[in-house]
């Protein structure tokens, strides 16, 4: 049997290069999320700062921005590195002050969750079940109109989250 195994060329990355950071509490733990771009405008590599430098977790969530890196930069697609990343569960996990990602299972669950709302088409969103806040009270709004079609009961309405 022959296995066909697809090399990825290396891009390097601009010596000076944009991005944003994004802080974020889950739970009583706080961390940086910083994304930078290539120069085509798309994403580059990642950096996870987490204040408590040195713990299994931070080991962790360092290890798999370095993992992100690398594979962006050998041209993998974005939605296939954060595909495994989903649902991760371990210490923290739970609330977060950001209103487009309220609930995550771990932090690598929301590095995902970020990456794949800031950086991905929303076809690309929505193959991974991922949508933003908007997205998510439009489609159950559009859920209970389609329910009362076709039970003729009024439902009850939704409302977006307060911020």
């Amino acid at each position: 049997m022959v296995v066909s195994v697809r090399r990825h060329q290396h891009t390097h990355l601009p010596r000076r290069r944009s991005g944003h950071t994004t802080t974020v509490a889950i739970g009583a733990e706080r961390f940086c999320l910083t994304a930078n771009q290539r120069h085509d405008g798309s994403l580059g590599e990642v950096f996870i700062h987490w204040g408590k430098h040195g713990t299994s977790a931070a080991g962790l969530v360092n290890a798999y921005a370095v993992a992100l890196s690398l594979g962006l930069q050998h041209q993998v697609p974005l939605a296939e590195l954060i595909r495994p990343g989903l649902d991760q569960f371990f210490v923290p996990n739970g609330h977060t002050d950001d209103p487009e990602i309220p609930r995550v299972r771990s932090a690598v669950d929301y590095v995902a969750r970020r990456l794949a709302i800031d950086w991905l088409a929303y076809t690309e969103r929505a193959e991974l079940g991922i949508y933003t806040l908007t997205e998510r009270v439009h489609r159950a709004r559009t859920w209970l109109t389609e329910a009362e079609r076709l039970t003729g009961a009024a439902l009850p309405a939704v409302a977006a989250r307060p911020r």
